[in-house]
């Protein structure tokens, strides 16, 4: 089994050096290929930030990756509600923080757009909004 790092899964996805991208996808082929989620975290951002492509575009290219039959991911429950998640409009990595704190009954934040999406989504943990109110 191999982990590829992202640059490696960006090469493939983008093609914008064609010798690594084949050599990358030719290896990830002929192999079981382990996906952790810091690295599809880190390649969806990439993909946004660095190459612009827009959420539907990444959307594709994540659940692309997840599904593919040689590959395990890590904390594949938590990283399938992630992918789900964005697609509905919440950040990557906010979703992936959620639906991988398992057991935690309230995710604490002082990220207002997060917290108003996982609200009206009805996320479990229930997140909750720190404001400076809270002090004593």
């Amino acid at each position: 089994m191999i982990a590829p790092d992202t640059n490696v899964l960006v090469r493939i996805i983008t093609n914008d050096d064609v010798s690594q991208a084949t050599l990358a996808a030719d290896v990830l082929r002929s192999n079981t290929v382990f996906l952790c989620k810091t690295v599809i975290m880190e390649l969806e951002w990439v993909l946004r930030y660095s190459y612009g492509f827009d959420r539907a575009t990444v959307g594709k290219a994540l659940t692309t990756l997840i599904g593919l039959g040689n590959s395990v991911i890590e904390d594949a429950v938590a990283v399938e509600k992630a992918v789900e998640l964005h697609a509905e409009g919440m950040d990557l990595a906010d979703a992936l923080h959620l639906s991988s704190s398992v057991g935690v009954d309230t995710f604490v934040t002082f990220d207002r757009k997060m917290a108003m999406g996982a609200s009206d989504k009805g996320i479990s943990p229930t997140v909750r909004l720190l404001t400076d109110t809270e002090r004593d």
